[in-house]
């Protein structure tokens, strides 16, 4: 009797389903499909997660690949990140493959089995400008802008905590320097088209707000961000649902409401003022100030390198963002389209300070998915000092590329501000994976290296990795990219200098 009467109210429900499908005009599908094609819209809902789990390879799958996903999870929960049976890839025909040639004889090397695996910066942050508060970043490996906001506090704590079990830095975002980024992590403080946390009630850029800021938190450098590589030219968007009033209150902005910041800068207008104000800025807070951008015309890097070139003014550190990086949200053109991809954005922006020779005194940071060794490495040949990560390390804490992070529906919690999903997101446990994953690329690195047969990816060059040009033929890297003799190098006195920093324990005086 109870199986009759459910059977009957399972199909009463049928029928008033293909009654209102039948008689609405908003889905043709429906209409004319009534109950069964709302199969469609749930295989569309589920696609992302069917075609990882069960359509493609283990190489297809975009932005990460399966196989690049599993190392990440594996390194950062410190399980086998081995891969047995030989290489999935292609490796004779895929186009644009970059490979790295071994040495057989090296002098001495750094210890491959400590476990915090050290791998500092061979640069001076803010040195070559005499910035008082310059200082040499413990780690070349660190997490890439990512705003509370656009990311839930409980992940953004986790990453703070992270990065300071593993020495590197945070960037905070545009989205200001929240409580949530006070868990023990260093900070750069990014500074955004709205200026949020540092401007006044008319939304204008407030200097005496900012120095309350740095005053008040672990900020190590400052920097500008001009556009990033998934949606250049185009600012930024926090849509209403994620705009809490917590973070409203951090930004100084009505909850509830969109968020769009402005695609351009109001406290200065061209090159010549923007280097007027990153003076000003070392000047009052004595940190290192850099500019972070994505790559299209070269005018203005040109520019900036032909003014840098009198000495005078300057910035300390230039992030160049490839088109291939990630955000909360974006126009599909604006993230398949515009900006270039990092490797050529990069060489072309090393390109114009090493025509001039400025390389040696800026500190060059790459982002664009380097979370991955064999991208990292490649970017160190070109003239990286270091590089930042950012999906890379939303994965090492759970991330599962659902690519819901503009719905505020992130399933694991990483992109929300919705609670109930929040909770999902245990930030001490989190937090240790993400150093681990941290520790764990910085080692990586420091094996291609040795295979090398240098101390630092830094010294790792152009000579030293060939990218494969169509079948059974390779182009050196200096040639694919357009560089001259010595570009992408460190100078004599900095290799020097990192590899003894890095001497191998019995080398160490």
């Amino acid at each position: 009797m109870r199986a009759r009467s459910i059977g009957t109210a399972a199909a009463a429900a049928v029928a008033l389903v293909a009654v209102r499908d039948l008689v609405q005009k908003k889905h043709a599908l429906l209409r004319n499909f009534p109950v069964v094609g709302h199969a469609r819209y749930l295989l569309e809902r589920i696609g992302p997660e069917l075609r990882q789990y069960v359509v493609t390879s283990n190489e297809e799958e975009r932005p990460f690949s399966r196989d690049q996903r599993t190392w990440i999870y594996a390194s950062a929960k410190e399980e086998n990140n081995y891969f047995g049976f030989g290489t999935d890839m292609d490796v004779e025909h895929v186009q644009g493959h970059a490979y790295v040639k071994q040495r057989t004889f090296a002098g001495p090397l750094p210890d491959l089995h400590d476990p915090q695996a050290p791998l500092p910066s061979a640069k001076v942050l803010g040195g070559p400008r005499g910035r008082a508060k310059a200082f040499r970043p413990a780690s070349v490996v660190n997490i890439s802008a990512m705003s509370f906001g656009s990311l839930s506090g409980a992940a953004i704590t986790a990453l703070n905590k992270g990065a300071g079990l593993a020495g590197a830095l945070q960037n905070t975002g545009e989205g200001g320097l929240s409580p949530y980024h006070r868990n023990g992590g260093d900070l750069i403080l990014q500074i955004g088209t709205s200026y949020f946390g540092c401007r006044d009630e008319n939304g204008a850029f407030s200097l005496d707000r900012l120095k309350q800021v740095v005053a008040g938190a672990p900020v190590r450098a400052i920097e500008i961000k001009l556009s990033q590589g998934a949606k250049p030219g185009l600012g930024g968007l926090l849509p209403a649902a994620k705009v809490t009033p917590e973070i409203a209150e951090i930004r100084g902005i009505p909850a509830g409401k969109d968020c769009a910041s402005p695609s351009r800068h109001t406290a200065f207008h061209d090159v010549d003022s923007m280097l007027d104000f990153v003076e000003l800025l070392a000047e009052e807070t004595g940190l290192p100030v850099g500019i972070k951008s994505a790559v299209g015309e070269m005018g203005f890097w040109e520019e900036l390198a032909t003014l840098m070139a009198r000495g005078d003014r300057g910035v300390d550190f230039v992030t160049v963002d490839g088109g291939e990086g990630g955000t909360g949200a974006a126009p599909l053109i604006f993230s398949d389209s515009v900006s270039l991809p990092f490797r050529m954005g990069f060489s072309r922006v090393y390109g114009a300070f090493a025509e001039r020779g400025l390389t040696d005194d800026i500190t060059f940071i790459g982002s664009g998915k380097l979370g991955l060794p064999e991208n990292a490495v490649v970017a160190f040949a070109l003239g990286v000092d270091m590089i930042n990560v950012a999906r890379e390390a939303m994965l090492s804490i759970g991330c599962i590329q659902a690519q819901k992070c503009h719905t505020d529906k992130c399933p694991t919690g990483i992109a929300t501000q919705d609670p109930w999903l929040v909770r999902g997101v245990d930030a001490p446990s989190k937090a240790t994976r993400a150093a681990v994953y941290l520790r764990t690329l910085r080692k990586e690195l420091l094996k291609v290296s040795s295979a090398v047969g240098v101390a630092h990816p830094g010294l790792i060059t152009t000579d030293d990795i060939e990218i494969l040009n169509g079948d059974y033929e390779a182009r050196g890297l200096a040639s694919v990219y357009g560089y001259k003799e010595g570009w992408g190098a460190l100078s004599p006195e900095a290799a020097e200098e990192i590899t003894a920093l890095l001497a191998a324990p019995e080398d160490r005086s």
